[in-house]
């Protein structure tokens, strides 16, 4: 894992990154502008602000440090439970699209890559029972 990469990515967004995590007040109002938390039927991990906080947020925070297991749970979030459509809003004008588009940034400089649409390159069951392959009869 390459610590000093992640770093060097975040340093490269630092006012955008101190600016985000200062002005989110927790209001969840951003929620309301994603369809996948509505449709998983409001699970906070759907909430945009939850998803940026926790991966560029929990990076920032430890500078840069992540164990492998942190990064595929960032993954999951990224990926699976973020279309990356650019419909989720801040009333505080925090650009949640443009975070968590970093964030993807971020895992893709250490090798880790989601599978479009909407997978994290999970085993094929997992993306049957999710309806993104066809099951075998």
């Amino acid at each position: 894992m390459g610590t000093e990469r992640i770093r060097e990515l975040l340093e490269g967004r630092k006012g955008q990154m101190k600016a985000c995590l200062e002005a989110c007040a927790g209001c969840t109002l951003c929620a309301e502008s994603c369809f996948l938390f509505m449709e998983k039927r409001q699970d906070p991990e759907y909430m945009p602000v939850y998803k940026v906080l926790k991966t560029v947020g929990l990076l920032y925070r430890r500078r840069g440090r992540a164990t492998p297991e942190e990064l595929g749970r960032m993954q999951q979030l990224l990926w699976r439970n973020c279309v990356l459509c650019g419909r989720c809003y801040c009333p505080f004008g925090i650009d949640l699209p443009a975070m968590l588009a970093f964030a993807r940034g971020v895992l893709r400089s250490q090798g880790i890559y989601g599978v479009f649409p909407h997978t994290s390159g999970a085993p094929e069951a997992e993306r049957a029972e999710a309806g993104a392959i066809p099951r075998e009869a």
